[in-house]
């Protein structure tokens, strides 16, 4: 760290310093607030997506026991996933990964060949790959928002605990440096126009007893 400079010059750059800091800081207080915020709603979407897959899962166990050899191929070639759109959102600041939808290989299935039931099973595994998506998606969401998070808390911190404290202590030092060299000056000169009464006086003392 280079050396403090007491100077009215540098006095003025603290100040200029401490008030953009104190400026800046209410909006780094802000960010850090709704990104606590948006990390809870995530945490909250979290789990409720955990529940919907716990839910739907059990459901599509239930057609397990019936699939035979050539239903099982039937129904992985159903529901193989070609493509999952995402859309991207600016939360808080930063892109956030937003899920559009899950597009599934066209089925090729004989429709009358197959069990009446296949096409609830194919459904429901496409809507159970399509939420195991959802979730995936707020997870990389949260570990985005926590990301940031903690680099603007850190921030915050530096702000609070060291950046601005540490201007006010310089200006503070600059300002009793400066007001003890003013003492001292008002001193000399007080010092200065004695000697120079006394030297007046002496000199008209001088004057009259030639």
């Amino acid at each position: 760290m280079a050396e403090l400079k007491l100077t009215k010059t540098e006095l003025r750059i603290q100040q200029i310093r401490m008030g953009q800091l104190q400026k800046y800081l209410p909006t780094l207080q802000l960010k850090k607030a709704l990104l606590q915020i948006e990390v809870q709603h995530a945490h909250a979407e979290i789990e409720q997506l955990s529940k919907q897959l716990q839910f739907l899962t059990g459901q599509v166990e239930h057609y397990s026991a019936l699939f035979s050899t050539r239903d099982s191929r039937d129904l992985i070639q159903a529901v193989t996933v070609t493509h999952v759109e995402k859309k991207y959102d600016n939360i808080a600041g930063i892109e956030i990964p937003l899920l559009e939808r899950v597009l599934f290989e066209e089925a090729t299935y004989a429709l009358f060949d197959t069990p009446a039931w296949l096409d609830s099973a194919v459904e429901g595994v496409k809507d159970l790959i399509t939420l195991q998506e959802k979730k995936l998606s707020a997870e990389e969401k949260k570990r985005l928002l926590e990301k940031e998070l903690r680099d603007v808390s850190i921030r915050v911190n530096l702000f609070e605990k060291i950046m601005i404290p540490r201007a006010q202590e310089n200006i503070k030092k600059i300002r009793i440096f400066l007001g003890d060299q003013q003492l001292a000056a008002v001193a000399q000169a007080k010092v200065s126009k004695r000697k120079i009464l006394q030297r007046k006086e002496a000199n008209f003392s001088n004057g009259k007893n030639g």
